[in-house]
């Protein structure tokens, strides 16, 4: 049988700064919960807890309404930080 591979537990970076809203306007806090084509990051990846991994989708898809976020990012047009356009 295949030995099971043991990876380290991942913590809710928002359980630890015990932060109960989190701002769509804040862009610095979203990105690390974006990936490089501004997909939402699943919480297996992220370490997130379940109430705050929707928290942050919630925030991502308002930042995307309000147009801070983009909802496609061109594949012909790769930029290496996507950020840096961003404000």
């Amino acid at each position: 049988m295949a030995e099971r591979r043991k990876f380290k537990k991942r913590f809710c970076k928002y359980c630890e700064q015990k932060v109960d809203f989190i701002d769509y306007k804040d862009l610095n806090g979203l990105k690390f919960s974006l990936s490089e084509r501004f997909k939402i990051m699943p919480r297996r990846l992220t370490g997130n807890c379940k109430r705050h991994q929707e928290l942050v989708t919630v925030a991502i898809k308002r930042a995307r309404q309000t147009a801070l976020i983009p909802y496609i990012v061109d594949r012909k047009n790769v930029v290496e930080s996507p950020f840096e356009n961003l404000r």
